[in-house]
């Protein structure tokens, strides 16, 4: 397996790389068809902020894997395209967590102490004791704007202190805040309230510009602190609030455009203090970032659960070996209901039955869109199978009942389309040991694995016999067999295991007996 770096990670998680044996190709300068050339073979691309991942990248890389960004941003990262491609992508978002917490409490502690005005006018041998008179954050309101990771670690840390939290985020619930000892509260009132607001959302067209002039002139006398994402805070209406004396003090560590440019109205105001981000600059940090960047790749190279993903749907790792024969299964199950339906897939449907459903199943749902689509030869995979199920406007439900009668679990996938639908049920014996054991109705205890060819007949004597004879006569050896039927005379279903693939010429010699209504055959890994 190939991984190109393209941006410098620490030494560390170069090394889990290397001793997974994994090939590491470092090239911290391409761009352009550079960059398209060296990932043409790459399985992995592990990336910071400086590489731009765009649809390009996908279209060039056709054994590509993962995209995985050493951090939380994934702004230089086209989602959607990687989606399509079915190429994961995960950041390592809590590898930083803890240093940009740290760093925004500095900042908050910087602006308003005055801490790198008074060290500059000090270092230049002015003892302005009497020029700097600070604000003590103990009963003051921190007005928290985004209450994620880093929010919450904030607010952790000022809380300690001594400040009252109010927080604006509509996407966290109520109960998570209290917890937290913050007031949920809409942004206008978030930032009224505050004596220090400090920023930790994501830049997007939601939040682009969303501190600008009015919400400034709400914060009366306050500080603004921003560690999260620039272009958030209209950097030029704020530094015309804080020159005015309209707030108090501003903090920033990101900005619209990095590096600063030098005619930045933010370098002309002087209760404004800037750091170039660093927000996750610290050793552990960028250890820490590295070592879970590289794990990442390498559970996606080893079929095992990407945490972080993005695009796909993961698991915590501590439920994936409870989940994890079901994935199989759940692929199975759906690439034998997909062969069997003689019609267009408009709708699947998973359900899930017994303590399986008390799991987090996501993984598993997608494994069985992804074993529905095999058989009709779309390009898919548990990264894009959801999407490409809504491209191809095709239903999917997931269903859960804790209730099993005969078993301890039950998964069954069920594909329909123009009125008519076939299921395929599986279950999992002695733990880990796969059976399917309803196929369209008929109860079966058939092993899913290697060469399966699946035959409906009617029910009469010397079908089987003859079905046996005609494959011993092309050299195709029965390793198993489980037979069903309806009712006494009507037809029958019966999964068999075989040895070999099964020529044409048996399966028309089959065919041409009319007790034979149809034979499947199925093509399963051991």
């Amino acid at each position: 397996m190939k991984v190109l770096v393209t941006d410098p990670i620490a030494d560390a998680g170069l090394a889990v790389l290397h001793d997974a044996g994994y090939t590491v190709v470092e090239a911290y300068d391409v761009e352009g068809d550079a960059l398209l050339e060296a990932v043409s073979d790459a399985n992995a691309l592990v990336v910071r902020s400086g590489t731009q991942v765009t649809e390009a990248v996908f279209e060039a890389a056709d054994d590509l894997r993962i995209v995985a960004r050493a951090g939380i941003g994934v702004d230089n990262i086209d989602i959607d395209a990687a989606t399509e491609h079915g190429v994961i992508v995960a950041n390592a978002p809590e590898g930083n967590v803890r240093a940009a917490a740290e760093h925004t409490v500095a900042m908050a502690f910087a602006a308003a102490r005055s801490i790198p005005q008074a060290h500059g006018r000090l270092k230049q041998g002015e003892w302005a004791k009497g020029d700097f008179v600070g604000h003590e954050v103990n009963d003051k309101t921190l007005g928290v704007v985004g209450l994620g990771r880093v929010g919450q670690e904030v607010a952790k840390r000022l809380g300690a202190l001594g400040m009252d939290l109010v927080a604006y985020d509509p996407y966290i619930g109520e109960d998570r805040a209290n917890q937290l000892g913050a007031e949920l509260v809409d942004l206008d009132d978030c930032i009224a309230r505050a004596d220090f607001l400090t920023i930790h959302v994501p830049l997007t067209p939601e939040t682009e510009g969303l501190i600008g002039a009015e919400e400034l002139a709400q914060l009366e006398d306050g500080y603004v602190v921003n560690c999260a994402r620039g272009g958030v805070v209209d950097e030029s209406a704020l530094a015309e609030a804080v020159e005015d004396g309209v707030v108090a003090g501003a903090a920033l560590d990101v900005f619209a455009d990095e590096p600063l440019p030098e005619n930045s109205p933010l370098l002309d105001v002087d209760d404004i203090v800037v750091t170039p981000h660093l927000g996750a600059s610290t050793t552990e940090a960028q250890e820490h970032v590295a070592t879970t960047t590289a794990d990442q790749v390498v559970a996606a190279f080893e079929d095992e659960p990407v945490l972080n993903a993005l695009n796909a749907p993961s698991v915590d790792a501590a439920a994936f070996d409870r989940i994890r024969p079901y994935v199989d299964l759940a692929e199975t199950a759906g690439r034998v209901a997909a062969q069997l339906f003689d019609g267009r897939v408009e709708r699947i449907e998973i359900a899930y039955a017994g303590d399986i459903a008390g799991e987090d199943v996501d993984l598993v749902t997608a494994s069985a869109q992804q074993g529905v689509f095999d058989p009709l030869e779309w390009q898919v995979n548990a990264v894009n199978a959801p999407r490409v199920a809504e491209e191809r406007g095709i239903d999917v439900t997931e269903t859960k009942t804790r209730a099993s009668e005969d078993f301890q679990s039950l998964l069954t996938v069920t594909v329909g389309g123009d009125g008519e639908e076939l299921s395929v049920s599986g279950t999992l014996f002695a733990g880990d040991d796969p059976r399917l054991v309803s196929v369209d109705g008929y109860r079966v205890d058939a092993i899913p694995a290697g060469h399966m060819l699946v035959a409906r007949n009617y029910d009469e004597p010397g079908v089987i016999g003859l079905i046996g004879t005609v494959l011993g006569d092309h050299d195709v050896n029965i390793a198993g067999m489980f037979n069903a039927r309806g009712k006494h005379g009507g037809e029958a279903l019966t999964v068999y295991n075989l040895d070999a693939a099964v020529p044409d010429d048996a399966v028309d010699d089959l065919l041409a007996d009319d007790r034979i209504i149809s034979v499947t055959e199925i093509e399963l890994d051991d």
